[in-house]
C-alpha cells in the first residue's frame, strides 16, 4: 500500500490540531493543580495562534469602498454631495425601447404560433367529443333555470309569524 503524500496543507492542519489538543489538556493540568492546593488557577502561557495570510486590497479598491461609505453616510445625515460629486454625476443608460418593426416582428410570431396550436387542437380532438361538450353546457344551462325561479318564489313569500312557546323548567328557576 502507498504512503500518502503529505502536502504542506496536511501539515498545516495536523499542527493546528495538535496545538488545540495542547491547549486542552493544558487547561485541564491547570484545573487538576488547583484541585490539590486549593488555589486560584494560574493562567497556563497560550502560544500565539498563527494568523492566516492577509488578502491584499489595491488602493483603488480601497478608495471605492471608502467613498461609496463616505457617500452613505452622507444620505443618513442628510448632508450635502461634495462638489466633486456633483461636478461628475454618474452617466445613466438610456432606456431601451421597442421600435415598432420589433413590436410588429413580435406579434406576427405570435400569431403564428397560436395559429399553429390551433391548428395542432383541432387535429387531436374528435368531432364526436365536441358533441358531448355541447350537450354538458345545455344540462347546465337547464339546471340552472329552475333555481332563479325558485328564489324568485322565496323572494315572494309571506314573513310567518312567530309562536311564542311556554315557557321551560328553567324559566320558572330563575322567576
Amino acid at each position: 500500500m502507498p504512503a500518502p503524500k503529505l502536502t504542506t496543507e496536511i501539515l498545516i492542519a495536523a499542527i493546528e490540531g495538535f496545538e488545540a489538543q495542547k491547549l486542552r489538556i493544558d487547561a485541564q493540568i491547570a484545573e487538576l493543580r488547583t484541585m490539590l492546593s486549593g488555589d486560584r488557577p494560574e493562567p497556563a502561557p497560550t502560544p500565539k495562534a498563527p494568523k492566516g495570510k492577509r488578502r491584499k486590497m489595491s488602493a483603488a479598491a480601497r478608495k471605492r469602498i471608502g467613498d461609496a461609505q463616505r457617500k452613505r453616510w452622507a444620505e443618513s445625515k442628510g448632508e450635502a454631495q461634495s462638489p466633486s460629486e456633483i461636478a461628475a454625476p454618474e452617466r445613466l443608460k438610456p432606456k431601451r425601447r421597442l421600435s415598432a418593426a420589433g413590436k410588429a416582428a413580435i406579434v406576427a410570431a405570435l400569431k403564428k404560433r397560436w395559429a399553429v396550436k390551433r391548428a395542432a387542437a383541432k387535429k387531436t380532438t374528435p368531432a364526436s367529443a365536441k358533441k358531448g361538450v355541447a350537450k354538458k353546457t345545455t344540462v347546465k344551462k337547464a339546471a340552472k333555470a329552475p333555481v332563479k325561479e325558485s328564489a324568485k318564489k322565496v323572494a315572494t313569500r309571506k314573513p310567518q309569524k312567530k309562536v311564542a312557546s311556554a315557557p321551560g323548567p328553567a324559566a320558572a328557576v330563575n322567576a
